[in-house]
């Protein structure tokens, strides 16, 4: 154990002589956090939606009374008044405007004799989530409208009430599982698995191979500081993450001992993976080329930023065996639903069976001999 402790040792002091990688490991998962969280999953404000009334009747004064009202209070989109039907289509087209409604001629006169009545609303639907969000604010108007003033005694369609688990989730909130993790990947990733083969190419690692130390002892003992790495770099984001994006997880012991055990297995399961990669790789550039495929092939299959349920099959054999589905799903668990021990016990199972099984099997592969 002594020897152990002492790879444990010399591998620490050297991380923390480079503050410069310390930086480097978080800093890109907090800006990611940071960039993205405020980047994407916001709700769109300020579109410009050309508005062509060909009725002018009391019906289409409703419509553009709820444009105004939409203007004032959600601020969703302003109208921009035009004459002409073809222009206004073109203008959607070239991007001058982002949608297009159409009031046709006798609409009120439509509305009034109950002869399906129709609205026109050209979208560009090569912009997703602008058209999405414009269609569902137009849905609501057009539901509103036809709403009668006098409800009915009896319910004549079936309604729907949602009622939602947990309070707004916005998409820093979202993202912070999956920066966590980000952040945990490069530590190992850079503070392990790149530092262990520039030891090797640059001959530190033969100063291990002339002592008695035994190949597991080697193993254990560099997977230990890898996975002491990881683990404070993992502290170090849920804790400024957490602050970022207004949780206050960080004040409650017991979800706090939960989430140290998450970052426990997935340091240790992470790092048995990276070690099982890079333990037969000699060329320094191998780990450096890896880097991006890896980080390919395991974030975006986890579910870190779509749900699992919409990929195809291929994809989700990818996720059953891949380390970050767990580790991501078990910090969802508790930083956005306070799940406790039950919402995760199968993930920290993965995560700690995964780690210790990499470790044996690199183990041997493992060269002791010069």
């Amino acid at each position: 154990m002594n020897r152990m402790f002492a790879i444990v040792e010399r591998e620490m002091r050297k991380f923390f002589r480079s503050p410069t990688l310390m930086i480097m490991s978080l800093m890109m998962p907090v800006m990611q956090l940071l960039i993205m969280g405020n980047a994407f999953g916001g709700k769109i404000v300020g579109a410009h939606v050309a508005v062509v009334d060909l009725d002018h009747g009391p019906q289409a004064v409703k419509i553009r009374e709820g444009f105004d009202s939409i203007a004032v209070n959600i601020k969703t989109f302003t109208t921009v008044e035009y004459n002409n039907e073809v222009l206004a289509r073109e203008d959607v087209r070239t991007g001058k405007v982002d949608a297009a409604v159409i009031i046709p001629p006798q609409y009120s006169r439509r509305v009034y004799a109950q002869d399906a009545p129709r609205i026109g609303f050209v979208v560009d639907n090569s912009d997703l989530f602008t058209s999405g969000s414009l269609e569902a604010e137009m849905q609501l108007l057009v539901t509103a409208l036809t709403t009668p003033v006098i409800q009915p005694r009896l319910a004549n369609q079936i309604s729907l009430e949602i009622v939602e688990l947990y309070p707004y989730v916005n998409y820093l909130k979202f993202l912070l599982p999956a920066c966590i993790a980000l952040a945990m990947y490069i530590s190992v990733m850079i503070g392990g698995g790149m530092l262990y083969i520039d030891d090797k190419a640059r001959g530190v690692h033969e100063g291990y191979l002339v002592t008695p130390i035994t190949k597991l002892e080697l193993v254990f003992g560099l997977n230990m500081a890898g996975a002491i790495k990881a683990t404070l770099s993992g502290i170090c984001l849920t804790v400024i993450g957490s602050l970022m994006a207004g949780l206050g997880i960080i004040f409650h012991p017991w979800v706090l001992l939960q989430l140290l055990i998450l970052i426990l297995g997935t340091s240790i399961a992470f790092n048995g993976m990276m070690f099982l990669l890079m333990v037969r790789v000699e060329d320094p550039l191998t780990p450096r080329a890896m880097f991006g495929v890896l980080n390919l092939l395991l974030f975006y299959p986890s579910g870190a930023m779509y749900p699992i349920a919409s990929f195809p099959w291929w994809l989700r054999a990818i996720a059953v065996i891949d380390p970050f589905t767990y580790c991501i799903h078990g910090f969802k668990s508790i930083i956005l639903k306070d799940g406790g021990f039950v919402a995760i016990k199968f993930d920290l199972l993965f995560l700690f069976v995964f780690g210790i099984s990499t470790l044996l099997v690199a183990t041997p592969l493992f060269k002791r001999t010069l």
